[in-house]
């Protein structure tokens, strides 16, 4: 009985976690039209982006290229040389596999039925056959993987991406992003399910591996990035606006002259 009790305030405790931090992201999506009369971004004459806070922008994001080159980098390049190309082509086929209930959730909330199929079909597929995801068996029959979030949907919906941020160590974003980010990361059928029986921990790991892995895919654009800008946080914030917008759209961002930027709800 004790027990039963105790899971049952563990429960109710992550219930009221999870609506405070949707509160918060709803309320920070809400601000976002109010914003829209700031600072602007433009790309060929129309607003694309509001940037109005560019100020601290550009120190935090001093920070986080300081941090990057101090740490990050070292660390992903380190990751990079000690495991093997088929094993990091594997570690990052099970985390997508693993998002395969958020992005079936986006693609039916976008209205893209034969998206949707793909995602339940890959999710079978690569499960089963696949051995839990390891091996991307629905690629090599051409069932594609198309990246989803509810950041996406929302740009779907016609909501505005806000504007733009930089947070310390996470990186580029926009207030639209950032929500639906937070959104996705609280319907996670796995995260409910780890947080249910107290092993946070291990999402926690999932997490974490997702963004080394991001991060060790992309060291090298963005040192090139870097190296060929004249306004490197310009750059990285015109890349950023592209290859969203991109996604939004149902494009391949790769197919853009613009550069890849981290997209942390990619995997």
């Amino acid at each position: 009985m004790q027990i039963q009790t105790v899971t049952a305030m563990t429960l109710k405790n992550n219930i009221l976690l999870n609506i405070s931090i949707l509160c918060a992201a709803l309320a920070l999506l809400s601000g976002c039209a109010s914003s829209q009369q700031h600072e602007t971004m433009l790309m060929n004459g129309k607003t694309v982006m509001t940037d109005p806070f560019e100020e601290t922008n550009r120190q935090v994001f001093a920070f986080n290229n300081a941090v990057d080159k101090a740490v990050i980098h070292p660390i992903a390049k380190g990751y990079n040389e000690v495991v093997p190309q088929p094993a990091r082509t594997g570690i990052t086929n099970v985390l997508r596999n693993l998002k395969t209930p958020t992005t079936l959730a986006n693609q039916l909330l976008q209205g893209d039925l034969e998206g949707a199929g793909n995602v339940v079909l890959r999710g079978v597929i690569n499960t089963l056959i696949g051995v839990g995801g390891l091996f991307d068996v629905a690629g090599a029959e051409n069932i594609p993987y198309e990246p989803e979030d509810f950041g996406q949907t929302l740009g779907k919906w016609g909501v505005d991406h806000g504007p733009y941020l930089v947070v310390p160590i996470i990186g580029p974003s926009s207030t639209r992003d950032y929500a639906g980010f937070f959104i996705d990361s609280l319907a996670d059928p796995l995260r409910w399910y780890l947080f249910n029986i107290d092993e946070e921990g291990i999402y926690y790991g999932k997490v974490g591996m997702e963004y080394l892995t991001l991060r060790a895919d992309l060291v090298d654009v963005l040192e090139d990035l870097e190296k060929s800008s004249i306004d490197y946080y310009a750059a990285t914030r015109s890349a950023y606006y592209q290859r969203r917008e991109a996604l939004v759209e149902d494009q391949d961002p790769e197919s853009m002259s613009a550069p890849a930027i981290p997209d942390y709800d990619e995997y």
